[in-house]
Parts: C-alpha cells; structure tokens; sequence
C-alpha cells in the first residue's frame, strides 16, 4: 500500500523533467544548424494521484504492480506540424542511447474506434537517485498539432459526461476525427509540393553558378 504519493511520484517527476529538457533540447538543435526541425512543441506531466487511483479500479491493476502495470504514470507529449514529422521523431527516439524503446502502438496508422490518432512510445529511461541508477517506465505520446486539439477536446467532453455522450456525439467525434486527419493529409501534401519547388530551385539556381563560372574561365 502506497502511502506517501509524494515520495513515490518524485522519481517519475525527475524522469518527466530531464526528458522536458531533453527534447526541447533536440528542437533547438535543429533550428540552430538551419535544418527543419520535426518538433514543434513538448509538454510532460505526472500523473495525478486521483487519476492514479481511478484508473487501479478501472484496469483492476494490483497495487503492488503499478510501477510495472501503469505505463504512463510518466507521460511526454511530442507535438508535430505534419504527419510525417511523427515518424521522423518516433526514429530519433529508436536511435537514442539514453533511454530503451520497449512498446509501440501506432494509432496514426490504425485509429482507435473513437477516431483518437497518435503514436504511443513505452520507454525505459534511467535517473540517477541517492540510492544509484532506477530505471523508470515512461510513455511518449507523438501527435500533430491538429490531432492534439481533437484529443484534448474529447479528452475535456469525456471528462464532462463522465465517459458517456448524448446521441449521435461518438458518431460526431469520429467525423471530426477523420476531418482532422484529412486537414493533416492537405498540409503534408502542401508542405511536400513547398519541398520539392524549393529543392529544384536550388538545383537551377547552382546550375547557374556553374554556367557563371565557366562563361567567365
């Protein structure tokens, strides 16, 4: 039996706080070297203790088994501009040596029922404590910018009708839902089309250097 959630939840928040930093680090990075960079915006929280409690009677999960059952009680959010950018990152997580990849669920790729899109990483990621090195479960959850407003609105409503809609609601969600994953299709395509015309004139404009320099040898 747990009985100070302080103390227990003080690892998960350092974990929580070094991969903040971590990949907020990572986007810099990018911008500094001039390269478009897959992230736009990380946000981490630890999960509270009611919903720590709620959710032991709604999974049935033992108590003696949470740090080994509740996989996101250490919960990053990777925000992305296009849907490509969501598997950009997932790679660069895979390629790190600072934390180990232990499950993936692509619900980009396959949509839950409701319509929820993302793609959700379990890692094992080392703190280093008083006591040495803890190894601490962690769940990275990657999402465009559009598919974050969907979830965090049917996250709100869920929460208000307490898990059960009026009528025709799931239906509704499900159509805005296949409406925000269109808009995300619109922008991947418009940014590929962007891509290209800017590559191919960059091409052009250095066969013109060339011809430049030989016109004057």
């Amino acid at each position: 039996m747990i009985e100070n959630w302080q103390n227990f939840l003080r690892p998960y928040e350092q974990a929580v706080a070094e991969l903040k930093v971590k990949f907020r680090a990572l986007r810099e990075e990018y911008i500094q070297t001039g390269v478009e960079t897959p992230i736009e915006f990380v946000t981490g929280r630890v999960k509270s203790v009611d919903a720590i409690k709620e959710k032991l009677v709604r999974r049935h999960v033992d108590e003696n088994r949470i740090e080994q059952d509740m996989q996101d009680l250490a919960g990053i959010r990777i925000m992305t501009q296009f849907t490509n950018d969501i598997y950009t990152v997932v790679d660069l997580i895979r390629a790190r040596n600072d934390m180990v990849v232990l499950e993936e669920r692509d619900y980009v790729t396959n949509s839950k029922p409701s319509g929820y899109r993302s793609y959700h990483i379990v890692i094992e990621y080392p703190i280093e404590t008083t006591q040495g090195e803890r190894k601490i479960l962690a769940e990275i959850q990657i999402r465009t910018m559009q598919m974050n407003v969907w979830a965090t609105i049917e996250h709100a409503m869920n929460y208000k009708y307490d898990g059960t809609y009026p009528e025709d609601m799931e239906d509704k969600l499900r159509e805005v839902a296949e409406l925000t994953f269109k808009v995300d299709d619109l922008f991947q395509e418009m940014h590929q089309e962007i891509s290209e015309s800017q590559h191919a004139l960059r091409n052009h404009t250095k066969r013109d250097d060339v011809q430049d320099e030989n016109n004057n040898l």
